[in-house]
């Protein structure tokens, strides 16, 4: 840099010192426009600072790759917690307490993700809502948007009339959205179990078809919709929840759902239909 005058050899010392290509750039496009018999020498600085830049990236993915590889399972773990209140139609029409908690996990090539739901409400020391999920699903990334899963579900709501239902399912996935709006779709065979109050049970072969899609309309405003069915002989289950969250920090945000969950062929006593509309308080970690 030594036929460049000293004010522009300083000028672009000290975009350079910043790492900021766009700053760069712009000096060495001013310090051209300045000066013109210079231009090869400026040419040749911003070239060398893309290479270094390219290089510092590149070590950067590198690292980051590497530490994702060799995390162990409980590290590296995200996820949100959720509290709030309900107000159910359908098998029980009361309204009541909320709570769920939702993990996930990205590796280089598996992603897990661990979910768990609770529904409870008690009046003059009886029970009249008591839902419990947890579920676990596994995924292998065939590529950024194909990928096969693994699902373990339990559930309990004797209120629909069983005490316990297990699913297991597994199938392929496919990210068809992944810019702006997300939505993701998975399909599989599936088996079930289900125990009824009554002390009968059931076993089924089943399909399980799903879909999650997210919108963010705005920095502050996300829509969500998720939906799935789960088909066999007997008793289908089609389930729809319909959300919208809005951000109160860069932690907290608060979110209104509504949930229809239809069971084709339900239990002696119980309905084929349950709604449940919820208030929560949302808290990301």
């Amino acid at each position: 840099m030594a036929e460049i005058p000293s004010p522009v050899r300083a000028m672009i010392e000290a975009a350079l010192a910043t790492g900021d290509e766009a700053k760069v750039r712009t000096v060495i496009e001013l310090a051209k426009t300045t000066n013109p018999d210079d231009t090869a020498e400026l040419d040749a600085i911003l070239t060398t600072f893309e290479t270094d830049l390219a290089a510092l990236a590149a070590a950067e993915a590198a690292a980051e790759k590497e530490a994702i590889r060799s995390a162990g399972f409980f590290e590296n773990w995200s996820g949100q917690g959720e509290l709030g209140a309900f107000n159910s139609t359908g098998n029980a029409e009361n309204t009541g307490v909320t709570a769920s908690i939702s993990l996930r996990k990205e590796g280089i090539k598996w992603r897990h993700k661990l979910s768990g739901r609770a529904d409870y409400q008690e009046a003059g020391g009886v029970t009249t809502r008591e839902q419990f999920l947890a579920a676990y699903e596994l995924n292998y990334k065939f590529s950024d948007r194909l990928y096969a899963y693994g699902l373990a579900q339990y559930e309990r709501d004797r209120f629909q009339g069983f005490s316990a239902r297990y699913s297991a399912s597994g199938g392929l996935g496919y990210d068809i959205l992944t810019d702006g709006p997300t939505l993701s779709v998975k399909a599989g065979p599936a088996w079930r179990r289900t125990e009824l109050v009554d002390g009968s049970s059931t076993s089924n072969i089943a399909g399980l078809a799903a879909l999650d899609f997210d919108w963010s309309i705005s920095d502050t405003l996300t829509f969500t919709q998720d939906a799935s069915a789960l088909v066999q002989s007997g008793s289908s289950t089609f389930i729809s929840d319909t959300g919208l969250q809005a951000a109160i920090s860069d932690a907290l945000s608060v979110r209104l759902s509504y949930t229809v969950e239809t069971d084709t062929a339900p239990p002696p006593g119980a309905v084929k239909t349950d709604t449940l509309s919820r208030i929560t308080i949302i808290y990301d970690f």
